[in-house]
């Protein structure tokens, strides 16, 4: 059952992403309509991630305090609700830049709780030595979506219009909520399809990393910020969104306009560093739990994301450099790829160092990565209009130097407790629980 619902997480992260990266492919339809510059298209791409960015820290509190199962429902409504109104903003209204901002930030703030919500579900029904895949799973959803995306909505576009495939896209989302909540529940003790079996399975692993404080308690912030290992990871994760949201926001836009491919050609090349995404989040899942049970979680988790985003710099300048249209996309698309190498280290390690917690201290890492995807979506066509897009490519691998450096600061076995000032958080627990 841990695995069907961590399957059912891969489908409503890679829903999430098809309700992102859709307006990235239907940007020019867009800016064409309304009479918007890239600039402005930027802005409208950076109010989604703002949005998500201010809402990370609410969406992991509301995850860790009300369950995973509500809260990501409850967000996945929300979110459908506001990709069907980005196709009802009226063709030459006044203002509409102001409107497009506006919903997609609110679309932003309602698709914040994803993540977080996985990675408290993940604290709670995924021992540790399964962590790296379970997460791989979660996060090649992104691939799947973000790769899908550009012939899904291309197909919809060229036979119904772009506003269709904003539509399409709320429809889906709806769909993926609803069987979320019907077979999803908290913890595995709540659910009646956990075997007796798989729940000892699970209590056993989870047993692994239960803090001797009571696991009950939720860390207080100030707790969360002082925690070295919490602002390591922060940072290298913005340097990571800062990277990848060049992929999901202005690749498309670049392949077409920079590097002259025409729409068929650019939706194909598109697909191909969110299909290395995809693969790569699953293979580096996989190596993350392999080390992590050969050689401990500080060369599992903490040096395989340093060595894959270093890496992903290297092949990410080179890529640049390329005369070629499709050997640069190929070679762009591997570093993309090989940079998803490590997104199972990031929500990984904030599972077993946040323990019940594991929402707000995720949330908080991801609220980093988001105001580096936010950075990205509005400097990156700035950078190539003033200096060209290989300045733009280059800042991007020069960042995964700082990312990859960031993780050698960080030390998984360093759980978060909370502390005594903290015991008004903990939540009333059953006499016979508290004897035990």
């Amino acid at each position: 059952m841990r695995w069907l619902l961590v399957f059912w997480l891969f489908i409503l992260s890679a829903v999430s992403y098809l309700d992102r990266v859709n307006i990235s492919i239907a940007g020019g339809s867009i800016a064409e309509a309304y009479h918007l510059s890239d600039v402005q298209l930027g802005k409208v791409f950076s109010a989604m991630l703002v949005g998500y960015a201010l809402f990370q820290t609410v969406g992991g509190r509301l995850a860790d305090r009300f369950g995973p199962r509500r809260v990501l429902a409850a967000g996945v409504a929300w979110w459908g609700i506001f990709t069907a109104l980005t196709a009802l903003v009226p063709a030459n209204i006044a203002g509409a830049l102001f409107v497009f901002v506006a919903v997609r930030f609110l679309l932003g703030a309602g698709e914040a709780v994803i993540y977080p919500s996985a990675n408290q579900f993940i604290a709670r029904w995924i021992p540790i030595t399964e962590r790296g895949i379970a997460n791989g799973w979660i996060f090649a959803g992104v691939g799947a979506g973000a790769g899908l995306t550009p012939l899904i909505i291309t197909y919809i576009m060229v036979h119904y219009g772009w506003r269709s495939s904003f539509w399409v896209c709320s429809i889906i989302g709806f769909a993926a909520g609803v069987v979320w909540f019907c077979i999803a529940r908290d913890t595995p003790a709540e659910h009646a399809g956990v075997s007796v079996s798989e729940l000892t399975l699970i209590q056993t692993g989870l047993a692994q990393v239960v803090p001797k404080s009571d696991p009950k308690a939720l860390i207080s912030w100030r707790r969360v910020m002082q925690s070295k290992e919490v602002r390591a990871v922060t940072l290298s994760y913005f340097c990571y969104g800062y990277v990848a949201w060049i992929f999901f926001s202005w690749f498309y836009r670049y392949l077409a306009k920079v590097r002259g491919l025409d729409l068929k050609a650019s939706a194909f090349y598109t697909m191909l560093p969110f299909l290395a995404m995809l693969a790569c989040c699953l293979l580096g899942g996989a190596i993350n739990d392999r080390l992590t049970k050969w050689r401990g979680p500080r060369i599992g988790r903490c040096g395989l994301a340093a060595f894959a985003i270093t890496v992903a710099g290297i092949l990410i300048a080179l890529g640049s450099q390329v005369q070629s249209a499709r050997l640069a996309s190929v070679v762009l698309a591997g570093g993309a790829g090989v940079l998803y190498l490590s997104q199972s280290s990031f929500w990984s390690v904030t599972a077993d160092i946040g323990g019940a917690s594991a929402g707000s201290v995720s949330g908080f890492m991801n609220m980093g990565n988001q105001i580096g995807a936010a950075l990205t979506t509005s400097f990156t066509p700035w950078i190539a209009t003033r200096f060209g897009w290989t300045t733009s490519f280059l800042i991007a691998a020069a960042l995964c130097l700082v990312g990859a450096a960031s993780w050698l600061m960080v030390d998984p076995s360093q759980q978060l407790t909370a502390l005594p000032a903290d015991a008004r958080t903990v939540r009333a627990v059953p006499q016979v629980l508290q004897n035990r």
